[in-house]
């Protein structure tokens, strides 16, 4: 868009307040857990804190330190987002969730005025986006109070103190075990069901593929440095077994995923959007369609939800809204499929991407820095999109993995309408990895392309608006890097005809005119001193990219420029077939160029060859569908921050390196 059951111990909680107290108190010898991320000088004494904050907890309430920092890193990656809350209300490094908090103090804003259908066929369509809000949290969303009725620790103290935090995680997972009849084990093998239970979910699938994936982070071990600037490591242990006969014991419901398109690593359900026909000759909320027998899908679309689960299941399920084809939930990586891959969702605001498209929604916040994903939630995604791809052959590249931030406007007056989600804070750069395709150097410092790769924690380029127009938004790690008119952060930003018609792009974080994002190519321009300069939107561009930190990395591939003779081309949103392709009964969709042309002598990096198509789907009935293809072809393009077309016939195609 754009945009876990608890369990009370034998223990009375005056006397876990002490002894957690304790267990603090010892942590807190070590070195301090809050605060700015230690200096140089300090880091190497710093490092073990954390790591002995989860040694402290699992003593005190007997939980296997491994499965501790097991847990921990399946929800947060370690990291406690300096005492902020997750898109679902999770704190700290056990991601223990006090929803109700979090919505009390939250306030998100995002932008976009598109047609999500994107048809000029068929009128626009711009339902009520607002999603309802939650009449009553699920166990899950208040994971918090429970730890501090269980610890005595204070639930100001669980959001913000990452030892408290930690020791709040091992009092649930202790509870948890409990209640399922099994000891206190020092073996992680005997923890299965507590960790299954601990994720929150109400349902066997969901709670298997969480518990699976703790086991595997068990199994293979980790290691990195948290965003507060300390060491964890969790060492590998290979040969562990869980005893996983503990989930039929857990009493969590059964959830069938017949009529899903998933593969076997994810926990899938089926939540249909209607096919329904309503008012005067109206329906929706999808199209009907036969791919990839009648057309292929040749994209996949990064969303985020810009409300609660709950919430958005409310809506894809109203057949006068709009519909995409998977939602992922934040606390558990649970997907619900809602549109069959064979059929058109509409999600992206432009008919073409849609009709070649599978739209992924993911529970969450654009413009909320601190509104962190999930590690299970990107895992879930990571397993989706990688299966789609393969049974689809999308390729795994920032020109086919789309966010809707990419997607381009079909025509020059929905430009400024187009969505921006997921934004700046989606981690492309782990999401990739979690594909099995990270981004990487692919050639020599004369490979012509550069491939933009930020470190993500320590990238924080300054955004406004997320919570009020003007004014700042918090620091916080970003795939995206800005550009500028020249070598010198004070020079201009880069103008986007398209989006401001002729004003300067600003620093907002919905404004995507003057911004590169981790993975996308371009080619070099320029460089000079720190400083890389590329060709984007007809501009050359320039960015920071310094060789003791840089933000993109040398590569090689295929451009386009314009053919001998042509002072420039022009630049569409759509790759639609020429007025000849189109038979009697359906109307001729024009080309339509956008504000933007590709000047001689600059090169962009090419995504693929694809002819001109149209879907005509604008009847309840399926009779008249018709998919057009054109004997033109086009060029899909990295022009911008979004992706664009130029018809083959105008350019020349080159290898980066000449």
């Amino acid at each position: 868009m754009r945009g876990s059951p608890t369990h009370p111990t034998s223990v009375p909680g005056h006397r876990r307040a002490r002894r957690a107290a304790g267990a603090l108190a010892s942590a807190a010898l070590v070195l301090p857990l809050l605060g700015a991320a230690p200096a140089a000088s300090t880091a190497g004494s710093s490092a073990s804190s954390l790591q002995r904050a989860f040694a402290a907890a699992a003593a005190e309430y007997h939980v296997p330190q491994s499965v501790l920092l097991g847990v921990s890193y399946l929800q947060s990656r370690w990291d406690g987002h300096a005492g902020a809350p997750s898109v679902t209300g999770g704190y700290g490094p056990m991601h223990l969730t006090d929803a109700r908090t979090a919505l009390a103090t939250a306030s998100h804003h995002s932008e976009g005025t598109e047609d999500a259908r994107g048809d000029g066929a068929r009128a626009a369509l711009h339902p009520d986006t607002k999603v309802p809000a939650n009449s009553q949290l699920p166990a899950r969303l208040k994971t918090l109070p429970k730890a501090a009725e269980l610890t005595g620790i204070p639930a100001q103290q669980l959001r913000t103190d990452e030892a408290a935090n930690v020791a709040g995680g091992a009092a649930l997972l202790a509870a948890a075990q409990k209640e399922l009849g099994e000891p206190l084990s020092d073996d992680p093998a005997d923890w299965y069901g507590a960790v299954a239970r601990f994720s929150g979910a109400d349902d066997t699938a969901t709670a298997a593929v969480y518990a699976n994936d703790v086991y595997d982070v068990l199994r293979t071990g980790e290691e990195r440095t948290t965003d507060a600037g300390q060491q964890v490591a969790l060492a590998a242990q290979p040969g562990l077994a869980p005893d996983t006969a503990q989930l039929a014991r857990t009493g969590l419901r059964t959830v069938s995923a017949d009529g899903t398109e998933c593969p076997k690593s994810v926990s899938c359900e089926w939540i249909p959007a209607p096919y329904e026909e309503f008012g005067d000759n109206d329906y929706g909320n999808h199209d009907l369609g036969d791919r990839p027998a009648s057309q292929s899908i040749k994209y996949i679309v990064i969303h985020d939800t810009e409300g609660a689960w709950d919430g958005v299941l409310n809506l894809i399920q109203d057949p006068t809204y709009v519909s995409w084809n998977y939602t992922l939930r934040s606390t558990d990586g649970l997907i619900a499929q809602h549109v069959k891959a064979k059929d058109v969702a509409w999600h992206a605001g432009n008919w073409y991407v849609n009709a070649k498209s599978i739209g992924l929604e993911h529970e969450g916040f654009l413009a909320a820095p601190d509104a962190w994903y999930t590690e299970a939630m990107y895992r879930s995604s990571a397993r989706l999109v990688r299966y789609l791809a393969a049974k689809y052959r999308i390729p795994l590249d920032r020109q086919h993995i789309l966010g809707h931030d990419n997607v381009p406007g079909p025509t020059t007056s929905t430009i400024p309408g187009m969505h921006t989600d997921p934004g700046p804070y989606w981690d492309w750069r782990h999401y990739f990895e979690l594909l099995g395709h990270p981004f990487k150097r692919t050639a020599g410092k004369k490979g012509g392309l550069v491939t933009i790769l930020p470190d993500y924690a320590t990238n924080q380029p300054a955004y406004t608006g997320c919570v009020t127009a003007g004014q700042p938004c918090a620091s916080h790690g970003s795939s995206e890097v800005r550009l500028y008119s020249d070598h010198d952060e004070n020079s201009a930003l880069i103008k986007d005809v398209g989006l401001h018609k002729g004003a300067d792009s600003t620093i907002d974080v919905n404004d995507v005119g003057s911004r590169a994002s981790t993975g996308q190519q371009y080619a070099v321009a320029g460089t000079y001193k720190d400083w890389t300069a590329i060709w984007y939107l007809g501009q050359k561009a320039w960015f920071r990219n310094p060789k003791n930190d840089p933000t993109a990395v040398p590569a090689k591939g295929l451009v386009v420029t314009p053919k001998d003779g042509l002072d420039s081309i022009p630049v569409y949103g759509r790759a639609y077939p020429e007025a000849s392709a189109y038979p009697a009964g359906v109307p001729v969709q024009a080309v339509s160029p956008l504000p933007y042309t590709l000047p001689a002598g600059q090169r962009y990096v090419v995504g693929g060859k694809v002819p001109g198509e149209y879907y005509y789907a604008v009847t309840f009935t399926t009779d008249s569908h018709k998919v057009v293809v054109g004997k033109d072809l086009y060029y899909e393009i990295q022009f911008g921050h979004r992706v664009e077309f130029v018809r083959a016939a105008d350019v020349r195609v080159l290898p980066s390196v000449s």
